[in-house]
């Protein structure tokens, strides 16, 4: 049987993966056509992949379709979508996970090694400063998903004092685990690295406040590759500014593009980069897709199913 397949993005994204996409599915044994909205009728699609904020925000007339798979690994902007009511699947991908690693573990080492002093250093100063070793640095990384999992061991692997928190209690290999909302305070006491991961729902919104930014020594720093909303912006300006954090590297926002005036772009202690931290590789993502098609024509639960109720 043919299974007719809904690509629903912006156009450049389906620029990006008018090879890849096919051609995975076509390496995986699928039989399948994909087309873009406007040319299949809705009643006729199998399975429905997506970019959120798409042309397809109405999913009622999907009767057919038996998932809807995200090409994005966030998915606050869609989950509430009442009528979207077919399984739901985030985007787990190798690249996605492999760039994330390698962005956060060098900026991890970046202020680690203190390496600023030496790359904007107007006056020339002479700067002997030997940095800890790995070893006796705690670094927290907020969110044992995924992701998170993946950048935890990547920091343990470089032998750094790795703790982790996430909403429930999960083990990983090497992290001192702490979860739920008592466990959150005392994840970051004593963290000189936080690294943000977690999903942006209502519970996580401000999840990096003052009193989180208190608990942390004094001069320390946070990594948001996360999303936008963990982060009380108000708070970290005044963090940064008593000198309670040392600097914030910030890669996401709750308004993108960052807005000209915003005070993150003139403050000498925050790094901005434009949501580069990780991103999705078509010819991966593509692979990962029907990799999960295959999963659903055999009855087999999707990899990135989204538990509705929290949110990712």
């Amino acid at each position: 049987m043919t299974l007719n397949i809904l690509f629903s993005a912006r156009p450049n994204f389906w620029k990006k993966y008018e090879a890849p996409l096919p051609r995975a599915l076509a390496e995986a044994g699928i039989d399948a056509r994909v087309f873009q909205p406007g040319e299949v009728a809705a009643e006729d699609v199998d399975y429905i992949v997506f970019a959120p904020n798409g042309p397809v925000e109405d999913f009622a007339p999907f009767v057919k379709a038996k998932a809807a798979l995200s090409l994005w690994a966030g998915v606050e902007s869609v989950v509430g979508n009442e009528t979207l009511q077919m399984p739901l699947a985030r985007m787990v991908d190798t690249s996605l996970t492999e760039g994330m690693v390698e962005w956060v573990t060098g900026q991890v080492l970046r202020h680690h090694l203190g390496l600023d002093r030496h790359i904007v250093n107007p006056e020339n100063d002479w700067k002997f400063v030997i940095p800890p070793l790995a070893r006796d640095r705690v670094v927290t990384v907020l969110g044992l998903g995924a992701l998170g999992m993946a950048c935890a061991e990547a920091l343990v692997a470089l032998n750094f004092r790795v703790r982790g928190w996430s909403r429930s209690a999960k083990e990983v290999a090497g992290v001192e685990s702490f979860s739920g909302e008592d466990g959150l305070l005392a994840a970051v006491e004593g963290a000189e690295i936080v690294v943000l991961l977690l999903p942006d729902t209502p519970a996580t919104e401000n999840v990096m406040d003052a009193r989180a930014f208190a608990a942390m020594p004094e001069g320390g720093f946070v990594i948001n590759p996360g999303r936008g909303p963990l982060v009380d912006d108000a708070a970290l300006l005044a963090a940064l500014d008593s000198g309670q954090l040392a600097h914030a590297t910030l890669d996401v926002f709750r308004q993108e593009p960052l807005p000209e005036g915003h005070a993150f772009w003139a403050h000498p202690k925050v790094t901005v980069t434009a949501h580069t931290a990780s991103e999705t590789r078509p010819w991966s993502a593509s692979q990962a897709v029907a990799a999960n098609i295959l999963r659903a024509e055999a009855g087999e639960a999707l990899v990135g199913l989204v538990d509705r109720g929290a949110g990712y």
